[in-house]
């Protein structure tokens, strides 16, 4: 099914994306019909911008809404005032949030800062994500949580897509192994993890009925918690690597050959070029990957906000698989 075309719109105002939304229940619409398809039974409706109601989904009867209002609301109680807000959402109906915290990391010669990054949908394309790990991931397995990164230059989120692996050694033991990457991610992310009993109970509560907003801000908080991490993550000692990983003339084209269309390449090539300028410095791994991320999440594309988290991932494990070659 071909996708509308959208472009990432940015705000740092929760009212932007904080209007109402609610369930319209097909039944209710239609007294007169019986339904046979049980996986359309409620219509998503919201109204952003106060306007006219926008119907972004049909649902089964089951689907959840998260409403970014309990997103908030939860943020708010963790952190108060005391981070920045950065959105990048679509018409469509999916949010990527940046929470952007005061706290600096040095990362080769660039001061980054930390941050959360959450995805959220009302037309079920994107999942409610908390560092790129769905919600019900995190609550089954107690695994080492990810981080993510904010650098303010782009205006990039970044996330830790090498974080689950734990450690260096078993990373490039993964990017070097000839079976499917996802398979092997699976696999290894699996090791040394051991299911928490309470957090399985709660899983089972979600699963066995719907997920009531008491109980998601609850998770939801539990769940963020975890997530603040004061040491040094292994995606960073990455970025290390990408920084100083500077591209010879022989390696060009090391752009085009990531996995990534060809117009958002064209767009990457654009931003990598300006970057270079703005910096005074060449070419390296950390600028080409920056560019990317840039394109991906600016430019105007039929991909969903998922699908261009998933070739952010791609392209980083790709640049990252090329600098220890």
């Amino acid at each position: 099914m071909t996708y509308i075309s959208a472009q990432p719109l940015f705000t740092d105002q929760w009212d932007d994306i904080c209007y109402p939304v609610n369930p319209v229940w097909l039944s209710d619409l239609l007294p007169d019909y019986d339904i046979t398809a049980t996986d359309r039974q409620q219509l998503v409706v919201g109204e952003p911008g106060g306007g006219r109601k926008t119907i972004f989904g049909i649902q089964s009867a089951n689907y959840t809404i998260i409403p970014n209002t309990v997103i908030r609301e939860v943020i708010d109680q963790l952190f108060g005032k005391n981070y920045k807000l950065e959105i990048k959402h679509t018409t469509t109906g999916e949010f990527s949030i940046s929470i952007i915290l005061p706290e600096e990391l040095l990362v080769g010669q660039e001061k980054l800062q930390r941050s959360l990054i959450l995805t959220n949908s009302y037309n079920g394309k994107t999942p409610f994500s908390i560092q790129g790990q769905t919600f019900t991931a995190m609550l089954s397995l107690a695994g080492t949580p990810a981080s993510s990164l904010y650098r303010d230059i782009c205006k990039n989120g970044l996330m830790g897509w090498a974080d689950s692996f734990g450690g260096m050694n078993a990373y490039r033991d993964w990017l070097f192994k000839p079976q499917t990457k996802d398979k092997k991610r699976r696999d290894t992310e699996m090791k040394g993890q051991q299911k928490d009993s309470q957090n399985s109970r709660e899983l089972r509560k979600i699963h066995q009925s719907k997920l009531t907003p008491a109980l998601f801000q609850k998770q939801l908080y539990d769940a963020l918690s975890n997530q603040i991490r004061p040491e040094q993550s292994l995606t960073a000692t990455i970025y290390e690597r990408f920084q100083e990983k500077t591209v010879a003339r022989a390696d060009e084209n090391v752009l085009k050959k990531l996995p990534i269309p060809v117009q958002l390449a064209k767009q990457a090539q654009e931003r990598l070029r300006l970057e270079e300028r703005l910096l005074g410095t060449s070419t390296s791994y950390w600028l080409i990957y920056n560019a990317v991320n840039h394109a991906l999440f600016n430019a105007r594309s039929s991909l969903t906000l998922n699908d261009r988290y998933k070739l952010d991932e791609r392209v980083f494990h790709q640049l990252a698989t090329q600098s220890f070659a």
